[in-house]
């Protein structure tokens, strides 16, 4: 057996937490994924602790927060570049000191002008690579539904998920040829839209057998204007459940595609007898309205269906199979720090994250109990954001709109906002100072504004 396990992350992008069939929320059908949370540890309280894409994912490779950082937005949306420097921390690089190789596949995020080998990576696949391919191969292949998806004339065998699974493959077995441990992190772009499935993934899903959302038919009342203001901005102000009923279907199909393209990476660490030195994880950047409250996408919300994520680890030397942990976990904020720590690599002091070790061991009696994310606005426009979340409530801090509350126990869908609800006014005190305390705690420079701190701190706000 080698010295340290090897690192297997597969992360995907805008994968709803109620979208994986062990999740036991909607009909999505997801075996492999459902095979890999009862083999390892599955974390039903998993939250991104900011909703986008290139904040997110430098978060996951330096350990603070993106405030702290300053990567506020996704850096190709026309604003002044914010994006993590070489030059800044960055946890694969400490792999190397233990003898690792390691590997980057697919979505990056992270620099537009530098690629992961600055980071700390040996080799890097493009994701950009699967586009040249299709050009080559397909160069008839055209779509037109932008956004909204279609289906893809593509065979599943030569479409993005599985030439992507297909690399993986490749080099896992490569690396598995030398004596050294590896760590092989694996992007997909799947699922985020627009969402084009092959077959036959793409007539898994019958659209009239598509439960409708739950919060479907939100009425927006006492909530922020951005949020209605949304549908206007996609122009899907007048889109009845008929019409999002196929939208979701190629959802749930192309989720059942990267599934089906997980599947066979797993198999291939069966097939080299890997699968006991590997750790598995799991997880998404964050989730997709998709159609949600009528919405599209995940901006200018803080909604449970684009910041609660799905979140798996297997490690069968060291975990126990069958694990469900309810306690709040942060996918991206809380991986460095446990991956450091099963390593036993000194983990820096700056880490906002904690090592999800004693959870998983069931040593640790004193864990968060509370979960902060937040959002800075993005391609419509500037919008400040910041949410706190327990068991029972829900409490979002808009700095230029109405405030937001949800009684989570009784309104698991948070279609009503209590905000102005006299009798729970001892409660958003309690939720304000909490949160102004987590903010400053961890660097994010918004409540070092004595405006902001008095919004907070004082309730000023109408």
């Amino acid at each position: 057996m080698k010295k340290h396990p090897n690192i297997l992350m597969i992360i995907v992008d805008q994968q709803r937490y109620d979208c994986i069939g062990y999740s036991k929320n909607y009909p999505v059908h997801t075996p492999n994924l459902d095979k890999l949370a009862s083999d390892g540890i599955w974390f039903s309280n998993a939250f991104s602790h900011l909703p986008v894409c290139g904040p997110s994912r430098q978060s996951l490779m330096n350990g603070r927060r993106p405030e702290e950082i300053g990567c506020l937005w996704n850096f190709n949306n026309g604003l002044k570049i914010c994006a993590l420097e070489p030059s800044e921390y960055s946890w694969p690089r400490e792999l190397k000191a233990v003898n690792y190789q390691s590997g980057y596949i697919g979505k990056w995020g992270v620099h537009p002008k530098v690629d992961p080998t600055h980071y700390g990576y040996d080799q890097y696949i493009d994701e950009k690579q699967y586009n040249h391919f299709q050009k080559e191969n397909y160069p008839d292949v055209t779509f037109k539904q932008s956004y909204f998806g279609e289906d893809n004339p593509i065979p599943v065998e030569k479409s993005q998920t599985h030439w992507t699974a297909q690399k993986t493959m490749g080099m896992i077995r490569e690396f598995t040829r030398n004596s050294e441990p590896w760590h092989i992190r694996v992007n997909f772009s799947e699922p985020h839209l627009p969402c084009r499935p092959s077959k036959p993934f793409s007539d898994l899903y019958d659209p009239k057998e598509i439960p409708i959302w739950r919060n479907f038919n939100d009425d927006f009342l006492n909530k922020p204007y951005i949020q209605k203001q949304q549908l206007y901005n996609w122009e899907i102000e007048h889109f009845t459940w008929d019409d999002w009923a196929p939208i979701v279907a190629r959802y749930y199909g192309i989720i059942s595609q990267v599934d089906e393209a997980i599947g066979r990476i797993l198999a291939t660490l069966d097939e080299l007898e890997l699968a006991e030195d590997t750790i598995v994880i799991y997880t998404s950047d964050h989730g997709d309205m998709c159609g949600g409250h009528r919405m599209l996408d995940k901006h200018y919300v803080l909604y449970d269906e684009v910041v609660k994520v799905p979140f798996i680890i297997r490690w069968p030397r060291m975990i126990k199979s069958k694990q469900i942990c309810n306690h709040f976990v942060y996918n991206f904020l809380d991986l460095p720090p446990t991956i450091l720590e099963w390593l036993k690599i000194d983990v820096p002091d700056f880490f906002v994250g904690q090592s999800l070790v004693p959870l998983i061991n069931n040593t640790s009696p004193n864990w968060r109990t509370e979960v902060v994310s937040t959002y800075n606005g993005q391609q419509f426009g500037l919008y400040t954001q910041r949410m706190i979340r327990n068991h029972d409530w829900k409490y979002i801090w808009n700095t230029t709109d109405v405030d937001e509350l949800y009684f989570l126990k009784e309104d698991p869908y948070e279609l009503v906002n209590q905000i102005y609800e006299s009798a729970f006014s001892n409660i958003v005190s309690d939720l304000r100072e909490k949160l102004y305390l987590r903010l400053h705690s961890e660097g994010d420079g918004l409540v070092e504004n004595e405006w902001m701190k008095t919004q907070l701190l004082q309730g000023r706000k109408l």
